[in-house]
């Protein structure tokens, strides 16, 4: 079965049909009065793109076309009353069909078995999960141009499709505007007497807004997985940067970076990113500019956002060197305090550990609440902790060592002899190994650091593979790093 769900522009279709079926057609036409027969169908695109980040092309295509014909239809002057609610269901009713050009969606089937409003705003609320990571690729620019000039509309339609299925969790301003200076470039550039200079000039203006993009994207992914695990992200961002720096001093900035998108991911105001991240900018350049040097030259730019994208681009610092980690009291775990030491103890760990990538900490803090929220209302607290063996593990150091090895090498080296490195180091491990098991092996931690090491690593896609790559073990909801 297949589905369709976009019956509003922005998807705002679930709540606006608590509100009657006047109030859905009359919100309807005055997006599509207000944008225009085109401008509506772009943001058509782009919005079902977003939902239906698995969705091929030509799925999408079927969906917009029926979504943009219903609201030209319905939306015109003198058209029957009942026009939109009738075609809304035929919609839906297209949605439930074995042979729909539309969508498909694992819970179609049960929406389907409901009737009347119930099935539209079944159908309205799926939504594929986002993309772990990032599919569109940018052509060439001679690719781009060929493409552009063969069929400008056609070309339009497919980048508006990729990219917004690509980035799909940005917030939609920040999405929107990034696509428009896109198009507005291969339209200019590929018209022009010197297109090579014009896209380096394009390409330069539009850099920080592509790079919000990015990051935005990542972001978001994250608030997806859990609220809970921006703080904790952020923090270790920062420690990782600035080892020197205090618990108490970092801990406000993570959660001030929290809040900031916490607040902009599902805005539609288009100076939510631009204005809170320039706030929060301002915050961590005020507090850090003067203790650390690579900070002080990250904020010595005007523009605030720029200078938030480079300190995001900071490599980690050396680890100092600290006394051992203190291993929590089971007191300390589950006392009233009990989240504020686990970040505490997380915070630890990133500044002796700066090469250890985010999705590796992730799953720590992640193992640790588990652990908390399991054990602490258990008959036997102590009993039950100790069973995790979570932070200081007979496993787990040499986990981490393994881990901030392998992220630190790529940090520091270049590319090639970072490959280079880790062949030699699985040679010796395995003298035993064919050299194309060898090969396979150097190839898949290869793009397993070159993807997650980095701070702007895909959240979802790394968190799956910290596992399978580096070796983790899960027992009984517990995570025995080793």
């Amino acid at each position: 079965m297949k589905v369709a769900l976009a019956l509003l522009l922005l998807l705002a279709t679930t709540h606006a049909m608590h509100r009657g079926k006047a109030y859905v057609r009359d919100k309807v036409c005055q997006e599509f009065r207000i944008l225009g027969k085109e401008n509506f169908r772009t943001m058509t695109i782009v919005a079902n793109s977003r939902k239906y980040s698995n969705a091929t092309f030509e799925e999408i295509s079927h969906l917009v076309r029926e979504i943009v014909s219903l609201a030209e239809t319905c939306c015109a002057e003198g058209a029957d009353p009942s026009c939109y609610d009738a075609g809304s269901s035929a919609l839906s009713a297209k949605s439930c069909s074995r042979s729909s050009p539309f969508p498909s969606h694992p819970g179609t089937a049960g929406c389907c078995a409901q009737e009347g409003l119930e099935q539209k705003l079944c159908l309205a609320a799926l939504q594929h999960p986002p993309q772990q990571l990032p599919q569109y690729r940018q052509p060439s620019n001679e690719e781009l141009c060929q493409a552009f000039k063969k069929d400008p509309k056609d070309f339009a339609d497919r980048f508006l499709h990729e990219y917004a299925s690509s980035y799909g969790q940005a917030p939609l301003p920040v999405l929107l505007g990034s696509t428009t200076t896109f198009l507005s470039m291969v339209s200019t550039c590929c018209i022009s007497r010197a297109p090579t200079a014009c896209f380096l000039k394009e390409e330069l203006e539009r850099k920080t807004l592509s790079f919000l993009t990015g990051l935005s994207n990542q972001v978001c992914s994250r608030l997806t997985m859990a609220f809970s695990l921006l703080h904790p992200d952020y923090l270790t961002s920062l420690a990782q940067k600035v080892p020197s720096a205090s618990f108490e001093d970092l801990f406000p900035l993570a959660e001030d970076a929290a809040e900031v998108f916490s607040q902009c991911c599902d805005s539609l105001n288009e100076d939510c990113v631009p204005k809170k991240l320039s706030e929060h900018t301002a915050k961590v350049c005020g507090l850090l500019a003067t203790r650390d040097k690579r900070f002080a030259v990250c904020c010595k730019g005007k523009n605030l956002i720029q200078n938030y994208l480079y300190i995001l681009g900071l490599p980690p610092a050396p680890a100092p060197k600290l006394p051992q980690l203190q291993k929590l009291t089971n007191e300390q775990l589950c006392g009233e305090e009990g989240a504020h030491y686990a970040k505490r103890s997380l915070f630890e760990l990133a500044r002796r550990y700066t090469s250890i990538p985010d999705a590796v900490l992730g799953k720590l803090y992640d193992a640790s609440e588990k652990a908390r929220e399991e054990c602490c209302s258990a008959k036997d607290i102590s009993a039950c902790l100790d069973s995790k063996r979570l932070w200081m593990g007979e496993g787990l150091p040499p986990f981490l060592e393994k881990a901030n090895q392998l992220c630190g090498q790529y940090n520091q080296l270049k590319y090639s002899d970072f490959k280079k490195t880790l062949q030699e180091s699985l040679a010796q491990k395995m003298p035993e190994a064919s050299p194309e098991l060898l090969g396979r092996l150097v190839e898949q931690r290869a793009y397993f650091a070159s993807t997650c090491c980095p701070h702007s690593s895909p959240p979802l896609y790394c968190a799956d593979k910290v596992s399978s790559e580096l070796g983790e073990v899960c027992d009984g909801g517990s995570c025995l790093l080793g």
